[in-house]
């Protein structure tokens, strides 16, 4: 039977629970449960046989899933997460039901703004968020007041956020007028609040943040707090973006 088996986490991410990471931080925090025992990470299950609790919740093996690739042109306001302890707006509210349980891909914080991607495929997930990834973002900054070519070079050069400097970026100047700024960033790293951090090191206040394409993917001309699916093509070629070689 040991083909039947499958790693606990892929499993958790292909039945829609989390990511392969998160699903691994749930392991690690000792909330998932397989036969009633505490679960050990890397443990292998048998899906038709094994019975897997996350917390209250058990998870019930569906052998062929639709797979679910949304994105989103999130407003201000929303933070990107399934559901909030503190009661805030998510995403989620923005969005119908889809028949199965979906979770953002990455982040936006609740300030920003932008273009953001929800799925249920864990596989899609761990490819787009996985740290060597390759993939281009691109994110539009107005800020204030102003900026001058040392400021520009430093954004460019790398910024240190919490004790590790930022990879070199592209910062390019779109709009100038009196106290205020747009500029375009092109970052490839996904760390906390990065653009945030890098402005505010350098004296700047981020007036407004929207990210407008990611990889392959661009927002276009999709209305703020709407969404559609996307397409099969579009799936691929944000897959070949992200450097997933395909078999």
């Amino acid at each position: 039977m040991a083909n039947n088996e499958i790693r606990l986490q892929k499993f958790m991410a292909e039945q829609g629970i989390a990511s392969r990471r998160k699903s691994e931080e749930l392991i690690r925090e000792g909330k998932v449960k397989v036969n009633g025992h505490p679960a050990q990470l890397g443990m292998k299950i048998n899906p038709r046989k094994d019975l897997v609790t996350v917390g209250k919740q058990k998870i019930t093996f569906i052998k062929k899933r639709k797979m679910i690739y949304v994105m989103l042109n999130k407003p201000r306001g929303y933070v990107t997460t399934v559901s909030d302890e503190l009661g805030r707006k998510t995403v989620m509210e923005l969005l119908p039901d889809f028949g199965d349980r979906i979770y953002p891909v990455g982040r936006l914080d609740k300030d920003s703004e932008g273009l953001l991607i929800l799925t249920n495929d864990g596989s899609f997930t761990n490819c787009m968020t996985h740290p060597s990834h390759e993939y281009a973002k691109v994110y539009r900054v107005t800020v204030r007041p102003g900026v001058n070519d040392e400021i520009l070079s430093n954004l460019r050069n790398g910024i240190e956020i919490d004790g590790r400097k930022t990879a070199p970026c592209e910062v390019t100047v779109l709009t100038t007028e009196p106290n205020r700024v747009v500029l375009e960033f092109i970052i490839h790293e996904g760390r906390n609040r990065q653009i945030r951090k890098m402005c505010e090191s350098q004296g700047l206040e981020v007036a407004r943040l929207k990210r407008t394409s990611i990889g392959s993917l661009k927002l276009g001309m999709l209305k703020q707090g709407d969404y559609r699916e996307l397409t099969e093509q579009e799936i691929k070629k944000l897959l070949r973006s992200a450097g997933h070689k395909e078999n």
